[in-house]
Parts: C-alpha cells; sequence; structure tokens
C-alpha cells in the first residue's frame, strides 16, 4: 500500500526533502556558510590535481619492451 506521503521520500536511508533541509541548516549552522565554501572548493581544487596527476602519469609513464639478446638455438631431441 503506498501513501502520498511515501512518494516525497528519497533513497538516502529514508530521508525526505524536510529531514535533508534540516540537516542542511545544522550543518551551515555548526560550519558556518563561508567555511563550507572553502571545503567545497578544497575538494573541488583536490579532485582536479589527482585528475592531471593521473592524465600526466599515464603520458610519462615509461613503456617496457623486452628484448632478448643472443642468437635462438636449436634443441635436437
Amino acid at each position: 500500500m503506498t501513501f502520498a506521503g511515501d512518494l516525497l521520500v528519497l533513497g538516502i536511508g529514508g530521508l525526505g526533502p524536510w529531514e535533508l533541509l534540516i540537516i542542511l541548516l545544522i550543518v551551515i549552522a555548526v560550519f558556518g556558510a563561508s567555511r563550507i565554501a572553502g571545503i567545497g572548493s578544497a575538494i573541488g581544487g583536490s579532485i582536479r590535481e589527482f585528475k592531471k596527476a593521473v592524465r600526466d602519469g599515464d603520458a610519462d609513464a615509461p613503456t617496457t619492451k623486452t628484448e632478448t639478446k643472443g642468437e635462438a638455438t636449436e634443441q635436437k631431441a
């Protein structure tokens, strides 16, 4: 049986939009809006640096070729 209120419940642990709004307001009250913005920009910068390092790391990675030096010998049975 489905109720109209159940349609608004998000798939995040059964939290609805009002609960998420209250949690967001509490987080803003505790940390402050400017500190949250700073954390967000720091995370964004870290992600950009990680992607750049992965992209540059693939280009700079040495390719290893194994070459066998010497003559091939036949084995007689």
